[in-house]
């Protein structure tokens, strides 16, 4: 697989909880969790599940964190 991303995270699924359309997908990264928010369908596409390996592939210019 090429991809253009440069950050490209692999790790374990923990979790995929099912919403009503979209899943948030939970990958355990060198002990912290990367949380993906997909379809329903892309989920059930890709085969994803607890104990399976996946990528998480991030592209983004920004990052934002906000307290109060």
């Amino acid at each position: 697989m090429k991809i253009s991303a440069r950050n490209f995270l692999e790790g374990t699924i923990k979790e995929v909880h099912k919403g009503a359309t979209t899943a948030h997908v939970e990958i355990e990264i060198k002990g912290g969790i990367v949380t993906a928010s997909i379809t329903n369908e892309s989920v059930d596409e890709l085969g994803l599940a607890k104990g399976k390996k996946a990528h998480a592939i991030i592209k983004s210019s920004d990052v934002m964190v906000a307290v109060e």
